[in-house]
């Protein structure tokens, strides 16, 4: 599945657009990671545990709306973006969203 933030794929043209597709997931902060993120922040740096919860929470998101572009016969997925918001106090979502196409090489 061809997957891009642009409007296009240089090297295809898009022959059918198939309509939003997206996948999200919510995630809540663990307690043992949470204090470890709240020792981090006296030192300073990098909060690893929350990178590692966000880079999993985007894959799992976009491997989500890539499964619906699936189901709907397509071949790409143009206009990807990420968006997160909060659900309640320590969880929030991450939004993957774009729209599915058919695509033919150049």
């Amino acid at each position: 599945m061809l997957v891009t933030t642009q409007d296009f794929f240089a090297d295809y043209e898009i022959t059918e657009t198939l309509g939003v597709v997206k996948g999200n997931t919510i995630r809540a902060k663990h307690i043992g990671k949470d204090i470890m993120a709240g020792l981090r922040t006296i030192v300073g740096g990098e909060i690893h545990e929350y990178s590692q919860m966000f880079s999993e929470s985007r894959e799992q998101a976009m491997d989500r709306m890539i499964r619906k572009a699936q189901e709907l016969g397509a071949d790409g997925i143009v206009c990807m973006r990420y968006t997160t918001s909060n659900v309640m106090q320590g969880a929030a979502e991450l939004l993957a969203y774009g729209t599915a196409v058919r695509l033919k090489k150049k």
